[in-house]
């Protein structure tokens, strides 16, 4: 037993951190009572909540683009299609692995498995996440400027400092890993479109969950509060951010976006399940790729 937990530490400090996460977010619904969060999420209109999975889907196809016109310049001959498919097989694999990045571990080993070169595959995912955070990184001061102007400066001082690290590492990750690519600008330029494109829908969905329960946040206000919970959510504490993106969001909305805690704690549940569905078609397309991969070990 002490071997196993020895030997699986990390997944277990995760999984603790999940049920710590999911915890704190039980108590913040119980101190309006479960009844406050039925009610409002009884409040969520049909009609948004469709168009809001809609939206999700586009962003979906946005992030498909961003991976493979970095695998296109690389030199590798892969279909839109078959982009689309590791991707979204990658999706929903996240949803049960123990890591924010073990959906790219999924498309990684789809990709080598389908024959294609293991180091550009490698490059493209790292270079993949770095594009995704860089885009994200351009939005965090929608997040921040409201962050600052809450009370507690201290604290956010020590968080400016501690982003400002972590921001300073990123770019010399970022300059290291994109070697291949940084001979290519309008290659990068292009990702980075997506990734914007990607980013613009996933704002766009929560927006709508929020007009769903009639309360108006402005789009911009939502960006910055969405990017600063993907930025918490890096932290290695938890499976796949599970209870870690819901507190923060909730915390957000309540303090920035002036829900109550059943509402913000509603519209940050209905983002996890949008998520969800929004990766389902990698269940779909997951017998494609195993087919795919056997028909090349046959070969």
């Amino acid at each position: 037993m002490i071997r196993w937990l020895r030997e699986n530490r990390q997944t277990v400090i995760r999984g603790l951190g999940s049920l710590l996460a999911l915890g704190l977010l039980l108590i913040l619904i119980r101190e309006e009572g479960d009844g406050e969060l039925f009610s409002a999420l009884r409040r969520v209109s049909l009609g948004y909540f469709l168009i809001a999975i809609l939206a999700l889907f586009v962003s979906r196809l946005f992030a498909v683009a961003r991976w493979h016109v970095l695998m296109r310049s690389a030199g590798l001959d892969i279909p839109f299609l078959r982009t689309s498919m590791l991707t979204f097989t990658g999706n929903f694999s996240s949803n049960f692995l123990p890591t924010t990045i073990g959906g790219d571990v999924a498309r990684l080993a789809g990709a080598m498995q389908l024959g294609y070169d293991r180091a550009i595959c490698l490059a493209s995912l790292v270079a993949d996440r770095l594009v995704g955070m860089a885009g994200m990184g351009l939005a965090l001061p929608l997040g921040l400027v409201p962050v600052f102007s809450l009370d507690g400066g201290l604290s956010q001082s020590i968080a400016f400092s501690a982003l400002f690290q972590k921001g300073r590492d990123f770019i010399k990750r970022t300059l290291e890993s994109l070697s291949i690519w940084l001979k290519q600008p309008a290659t990068l330029v292009s990702s980075l479109l997506s990734t914007l494109g990607n980013q613009a829908f996933i704002y766009l969905a929560i927006y709508l969950l929020l007009q769903g329960i009639d309360h108006h946040v402005d789009y911009w206000l939502v960006a910055g509060m969405y990017t600063l919970t993907y930025f918490v959510t890096l932290i290695p504490i938890s499976i796949n951010g599970l209870g870690v993106q819901e507190l923060s969001l909730a915390f957000l909305l309540v303090h920035l976006g002036g829900l109550t805690s059943s509402e913000s704690a509603t519209i940050a549940l209905l983002t996890r399940i949008l998520f969800i569905i929004a990766s389902l078609p990698g269940a779909f397309f997951l017998p494609s790729i195993l087919a795919a991969m056997n028909e090349k070990n046959n070969e």
